[in-house]
């Protein structure tokens, strides 16, 4: 949430060092001009390295010239023409429509969100809420869980006949849900921010962690109904932090899983309040996290028994501003991934207004932290940025990951690609100019974002969440709106001049482009119709379910998986390969991602015109492997680790 540059010299200050309005005139930049400089500029980069290599052509050349000459002492009067190699013009490529319905109303989604905002805004506000897809009840379609804030307990106005509570909706198979929080034991109050799902104790039902300010929850799916465990479990946090992204993954690869809560900063009402937070000198504003002190975040080691160890002191992950010894971390994401291919699980987390963490695993629940060193922490001019919802992928179908990030307004959504690997450091480069996602994500603020493939034609799209903080920014900044579009970007291929482009409404749908306060945001296959459908939360106001209606006839493949020996059930933390004439795709089974958001368990593939898929390898947390030969198609496949629940060709 940063409202304004942070000086790289202050960049492990817990407090922004100049004293700054809340908004800063400076920052009201012709949009238009930025997003064509983001353009030519990221042109300009795309060529490079074909210029690069035709001066290097000609100065080799001149060189070779220049010392035959001056060897043999020989007069040349004919040269043979010098063929300079041309920058090669890239393909054109055919948009296709991916068109997104607003289904809320008719699936019976009558949820609002309330963020208990009544006038002197108050942070934690303006930052909620998340949500979850998730089989709580084992039927094989994808429920949904949204989480809700409350009323403050000093709020004077008159109380409502029900406190607002989170809401847990079945689904029926077809994408109608049913609210059945009240059965299954989550008519709760609390002000939540966001969830994380898994199986934590191995039994087969997947379980909930609920992220707050105060008191976190974490509730175990008994079959019938939700327990709240947390007591017993040791994972409530402190009674005075606000918890944020948080997700199940296994750190010490015992095979249950543990548990990582972001922090975002140490927030009090009074510590609010005593700041003299305004828009202009006058409105009152949202706090700048630059006037609050970080907070480190939690990790939980899983003892097996029910219960979990708080590790975070010894495990490497609490990072110390070395002036003031406060915890540096401003944490609203965080994403689970092997960076170096050592076999272990490492953490992107995403910070605001400080820089991001990267911490490499060593398989044991510690870690080392290596953000700086390996290019992630700061934007390509060194500065800290406004980092809020995250994900990991291999948009290109290669070895290469990207970590997608999205930051404030008038920043833009990263996309740090994995360049190298030297003596097990990931170093990555922020390519967000040179393949296109720069120009159309500078203007907005983005909170959800993640790769799915919207199409279906194999390769990985990105998806954002956008909306302001403030209601009123507009009177302050003529080009930011408090209601923002969510964003599809639309994977072309690495092969063309924008690797990404920002689809339109004629591409994707009036009701997909329509502005909203966005801020949560996930993706299942709500319809059993193959593609992937989407749900946005909004802060203060109703989610929007938005079904995938495109008809472009591309295959797919949709595999769910569960673990038994060494792996937890859920299979978080399992790859999945797909052979196909064309190469290797590869996912993982992992419900964090986006912004106090889970995604579903089951890996969606699009193989667009591939009719067959050579082989389908999955690789076990544990190191194991199963290989299927020629997998059906259009379907969804089910394996155990042992043993298949699902017949596919050539087993």
């Amino acid at each position: 949430m940063n409202e304004h540059p942070v000086d790289p010299t202050q960049q492990d200050s817990d407090a922004d060092p100049v004293e700054r309005s809340t908004v800063d005139e400076s920052l009201d930049y012709d949009l238009d001009t930025l997003e064509q400089d983001d353009t030519v500029i990221g042109t300009a980069l795309r060529k490079s390295l074909a210029v690069f290599g035709i001066v290097a052509i000609l100065v080799t050349a001149t060189v070779l010239l220049q010392g035959y000459l001056a060897e043999d002492d020989v007069e040349v009067t004919e040269r043979a023409p010098l063929e300079v190699p041309q920058v090669p013009k890239r393909p054109g490529v055919e948009i296709p429509q991916v068109i997104f319905s607003d289904i809320t109303a008719e699936a019976g989604i009558d949820f609002v969100h309330e963020n208990g905002a009544y006038g002197d805004k108050l942070l934690p506000e303006t930052m909620g809420g998340g949500c979850a897809f998730l089989d709580f009840d084992n039927d094989g379609d994808q429920d949904l869980l949204l989480v809700n804030s409350r009323r403050w307990d000093w709020d004077t106005r008159p109380q409502p006949d029900q406190p607002a509570r989170m809401a847990l909706l079945s689904n029926d198979g077809k994408g109608h849900f049913t609210d059945v929080t009240e059965q299954w034991g989550l008519a709760i109050s609390l002000y939540g921010m966001g969830a994380a799902v898994g199986d934590f104790d191995n039994d087969g039902h997947t379980d909930l962690f609920i992220s707050a300010v105060g008191h976190n929850r974490l509730f175990r799916n008994t079959g019938k109904t939700f327990q709240d465990v947390t007591g017993k479990a040791g994972v409530a946090g402190q009674k005075t932090a606000w918890s944020s992204s948080c997700g199940f993954f296994d750190a010490d690869a015992d095979g249950d899983l543990d548990l990582f809560v972001c922090n975002y900063v140490g927030w009090t009402k009074d510590n609010d309040l005593a700041q003299n937070f305004t828009l202009d000198g006058k409105l009152r504003a949202y706090g700048q996290p630059q006037k609050f002190p970080g907070s480190a975040p939690y990790l939980y080691l899983n003892n097996g028994d029910g219960t979990f160890a708080d590790v975070t002191a010894g495990s490497g992950i609490e990072v110390l501003n070395a002036g003031t010894n406060v915890p540096l971390a401003k944490s609203l994401g965080v994403a689970f991934a092997d960076l170096n291919g050592d076999g272990h699980v490492d953490l992107v987390v995403a910070n605001d207004t400080v820089r991001n963490f990267l911490y490499l695993g060593k398989g044991d629940g510690t870690f080392k932290e290596e953000g700086r060193s390996s290019g992630i922490a700061f934007d390509t001019n060194g500065n800290a940025r406004g980092a809020m919802g995250i994900d990991i992928g291999r948009f290109r179908n290669s070895d290469e990951l990207g970590i997608a990030i999205g930051n404030f307004a008038n920043e833009t959504t990263a996309l740090y690609v994995r360049r190298t690997l030297t003596n097990q450091l990931p170093v990555f480069q922020d390519e967000a100019i040179s393949n296109g996602i720069a120009p159309p994500t500078r203007p907005e603020l983005t909170f959800g974002v993640f790769f799915f493939d919207s199409d279906l034609d194999g390769r990985l799209d990105i998806f954002a969440a956008n909306g302001h903080l403030e209601k009123d920014i507009n009177l302050v900044q003529s080009s930011q709106h408090y209601e923002q579009p969510p964003q599809l970007l639309w994977n072309c291929g690495a092969e063309h001049e924008n690797e990404f482009v920002a689809l339109t409404s004629a591409q994707c749908g009036e009701d997909f482009v329509r502005r909203m306060v966005g801020r949560g945001a996930s993706f299942a296959d709500i319809d059993g119709d193959g593609d992937l459908d989407l749900l946005i939360t909004s802060n203060g106001g109703s989610p929007r379910l938005l079904r995938n209606d495109q008809d472009l006839g591309h295959h797919w493949l949709r595999v769910r998986l569960t673990g038994t020996t060494g792996v937890n059930s859920s299979a978080i933390g399992t790859w999945i390969d797909i052979h196909t004439a064309t190469g290797v795709r590869s996912q993982q089974v992992m419900p964090t991602r986006s912004y106090l958001s889970q995604a579903e368990l089951p890996v969606t593939f699009g193989l667009g015109d591939h009719d067959q898929i050579d082989k389908l390898v999955i690789r076990w947390p544990n190191g194991t492997t199963r290989e299927v030969k020629n997998p059906e198609i259009d379907t969804m496949l089910e394996f155990t680790q042992a043993v298949p629940t699902a017949t596919s060709k050539g087993q």
